[in-house]
């Protein structure tokens, strides 16, 4: 093998300092830091893994590959998305235009596949019996090293204890090395991408519990060493799609904020807004003295994968209108029957993990209301206000708000939020839900941050020297106080871009990147040029309309 990526979903140099200062062992990524060239990885905007990990494998900006979220509207309707969703074509399908073969285990965002020399089996947004590539390939794999998941046997954290989640967590990290490897010995790829889950969805599922995330880790580091030891890759990458940490500051409930700007209006039923609906799902109690009907019929309707997106319709259909009114506390109440009427509303925020404001224009959405001529003085207005808010404590909400074409460019940019929020310091949690309140404490205590982390190793990469590899040992006396072991590994890399891994991993195996890209070569491998490669050809796209994969984002906090 040529060229290994690593993905590591969430690492970044905060969490790595954690492990260390935990005793934590974790040689082999220890190792690759230290022995290669490293730095932080600045994600993009927003942040998250549905958008981000196509944003690395394609190297082009949101605006470019289409997908800027978990979810894909179509007015004011919604999907999951999917592979059949991006515009941009993917590293292994560039490689298999030029010649070359790839291997592929769990990248988010990769079904269907797209016919290319090599094997994939996809990751987050597949569905759990997934299609691979080339067909049969899953049950094939499962039939050479025993069960294959894409996500783990729990729904939530609320489904198992904390030790059987842990061994759910090793038994995924498991199946990805075991998978990985048995493709790549089968298909001897030039390029092999082999990426973790389970280290973003710990801090989810398990926020501020440093023993589950240690776990994760070491199993994580086990795979990564019996995976160099079988496929000795001239070259390997190491990247994350963006970091994590804890909100210290406020939920910001931007709806509440719009409604009291008279933007948004609401009605009684809807497709937003229970936040709360992970414990009926899970089956907890609601109340002292609700009656057991209610429990069973929602916790089913729940169980079926129906998340708070849709809770409103549910609600309705099932007869429970009234029902709920009578045994639900009264702050789940509102959020699950006061909804945002979007045909209504001038401007909204459809999603929290959009990180913006969509606009009800008239001749884009289905009912639109802001006439064209009216659209840049109602976004003009409506970033002046964005940008006036501020926390109780009297700090701003947002550290940039701002048109957003400074954020993306292409020719999807046009199904982007209209205004894209920045939260400040990424510590002020948004929502789109409405509760009664604009602020109040974060729905979750630990979420992603903007910087992540890129290491590279090997022939294609320019080598330290062992003085230089020495001094980074962690144990160097120009190391700052508090700033953690980790801090004083990374070392070599300046200035990263989520956007420059594919023209780096493109740079290794001595091919220019696509004129189409937005990143660059990284130094450490040095750019080989640019040229045009033939463009995706994706035809229609395919609904998820998956109730279970539904069901998984939101037991992490993807969908409200």
């Amino acid at each position: 093998m040529e060229t290994l990526l690593l993905g590591i979903d969430a690492a970044c140099a905060p969490v790595l300092s954690e492990l260390l200062d935990r005793g934590a062992e974790i040689p082999t990524l220890r190792e690759l830091l230290m022995e290669g060239a490293s730095g932080p990885l600045e994600s993009q905007i927003p942040p998250w893994t549905a958008s981000a990990w196509p944003s690395m494998f394609t190297g082009t900006n949101p605006g470019k590959h289409g997908i800027f979220s978990f979810l894909a509207f179509e007015g004011y309707d919604w999907d999951v998305v999917n592979a059949s969703h991006c515009r941009e074509p993917p590293l292994w399908e560039l490689l298999d235009g030029r010649g070359l073969s790839s291997v592929v285990v769990n990248v988010p965002v990769t079904h269907p596949p797209q016919p290319f020399s090599g094997a994939l089996l996809p990751g987050y947004t597949a569905p759990e019996d997934p299609e691979g590539h080339p067909e049969g390939i899953t049950a094939d794999v499962r039939a050479e090293i025993g069960d294959y998941r894409v996500y783990p046997r729990h729904e939530g954290a609320s489904d198992a204890g904390r030790e059987e989640m842990i061994g759910n967590y090793r038994e995924l990290l498991t199946m990805r090395g075991e998978a990985f490897r048995y493709l790549a010995d089968r298909f001897a790829p030039e390029f092999g991408f082999l990426q973790f889950q389970v280290t973003d969805s710990v801090f989810h599922e398990r926020p501020g519990d440093g023993e589950a995330m240690q776990a994760v880790y070491e199993a994580v580091d086990e795979e990564l060493r019996e995976t160099l030891e079988a496929c000795e890759p001239a070259t390997v990458i190491v990247a994350s799609d963006h970091g994590i940490g804890r909100y210290e500051g406020y939920e910001f409930r931007a709806n509440e904020f719009l409604r009291a700007a008279g933007y948004v209006a609401t009605k009684r039923g809807g497709e937003k807004g229970m936040p709360a609906w992970g414990p009926l799902r899970d089956g907890e109690s609601s109340g002292e003295d609700e009656p057991a009907i209610l429990e069973r019929t929602m916790a089913l309707a729940a169980k079926a994968g129906v998340t708070s997106q849709r809770v409103g319709r549910v609600v309705d259909r099932l007869g429970l209108t009234d029902l709920v009114l009578e045994v639900v506390p009264q702050g789940m109440v509102r959020a699950g029957t006061e909804q945002v009427d979007f045909p209504n509303s001038r401007a909204y925020m459809r999603e929290r993990i959009e990180l913006g404001i969509r606009i009800n224009l008239a001749g884009r959405e289905p009912a639109g209301l802001v006439p064209e001529s009216e659209y840049e003085a109602v976004r003009e207005d409506l970033v002046t206000r964005l940008r006036n808010a501020h926390t109780p404590d009297g700090e701003p909400v947002f550290e940039r708000v701002a048109p957003r074409e400074e954020f993306f460019e292409g020719p999807a940019a046009e199904e982007a939020v209209d205004i894209v929020t920045v939260p400040n310091e990424f510590d002020q949690f948004l929502s789109a839900t409405l509760t009664g309140e604009t602020f109040g404490p974060p729905t979750e205590p630990w979420n992603h941050k903007r910087e992540g982390i890129v290491a590279a190793r090997g022939a294609a990469i320019d080598a330290l020297a062992p003085s230089e590899i020495e001094s980074r040992s962690g144990t160097g006396s120009d190391r700052a106080p508090g700033t953690g072991e980790a801090e004083g590994m990374i070392d070599g890399i300046e200035n990263a871009h989520l956007f420059d891994i594919a023209p780096t991993v493109l740079a290794t195996l001595s091919l220019p990147s696509a004129e189409r890209m937005d990143g660059t070569a990284l130094p450490v491998v040095g750019s080989v040029g640019e040229e045009r490669y033939a463009s995706a050809d994706r035809g229609e796209r395919v609904a998820t309309d998956d109730s279970a994969v539904e069901s998984r984002l939101s037991d992490l906090g993807y969908i409200e």
